[in-house]
């Protein structure tokens, strides 16, 4: 029987810094949700697949936000960097006690535990580095399972889409990233899958080509 291969062989993974909370919880990382994640990232390793990821800081720290209620817009957004290295820093090292090799990449200069790295949003660097490692897909992990016509948390009509293109996405006026990382995709025609975090098997899935959340992508797929 023919072994089920992976649809993409290299990706950009992109999680939110909430993705390693535990529901409820108060802590803001938690170890067993960390190496829960680092179990996902492995296994589609393990497929063959090359995986960078990209990870938020808002379970510590929200720049943009503190910047909004009167912080130094600068000094927010270096404190907002500090908490992805925070994040960044746990997810090595659970991925390192599984023997996968892992590399840091910061915005902020700091030899001692991570290389340099570009000034961006995380979306940005999320598309940024797709673009420049030529990644086959930004696999966007969220709180919901796609993209939805209307906030499906207040209105129970909201349709999810299970595939739509750049262009529509911006005539719907759609917001999927910042509108410099969804013009990086689209340019450089990288697709992104808009996926539920919470489904331990959705990277899997996702990398195998299966039906997960919703494809963003230049053109209409076949169904």
């Amino acid at each position: 029987m023919q072994t089920e291969g992976p649809a993409y062989k290299r990706i950009v993974l992109k999680l939110s810094g909430e993705a390693l909370q535990e529901r409820g919880a108060r802590d803001n990382i938690s170890p067993a949700v960390v190496r829960e994640i680092a179990e996902r990232i492995k296994e589609v390793r393990d497929l063959g697949v090359q995986v960078s990821v990209v990870i938020g800081g808002g379970n510590i720290w929200r720049g943009l936000s503190a910047a909004d209620r009167g912080m130094d817009r600068t000094t927010a957004d270096y404190m907002g960097m500090l908490a992805t290295v925070i994040n960044a820093l746990a997810l090595r090292s659970t991925l390192a006690e599984m023997g996968v090799e892992t590399r840091v990449q910061t915005a902020i200069e700091m030899k001692n535990v991570a290389e340099p790295n570009p000034y961006f949003s995380t979306d940005t660097t999320a598309a940024l580095r797709a673009s420049e490692i030529r990644a086959d897909v930004i696999l966007k992990a969220t709180k919901v399972d796609g993209i939805y016509d209307r906030d499906p948390k207040t209105d129970a009509n909201a349709r999810r889409y299970e595939q739509i293109t750049f262009t529509e996405a911006l005539t719907k006026r759609l917001r999927i990233m910042d509108s410099t990382a969804f013009s990086l995709c689209m340019d450089n025609k990288i697709p992104i899958v808009v996926f539920d975090m919470n489904k331990p098997s959705n990277i899997r899935d996702a990398v195998l080509g299966r039906k997960v959340g919703t494809l963003v992508c230049d053109e209409p797929q076949p169904q």
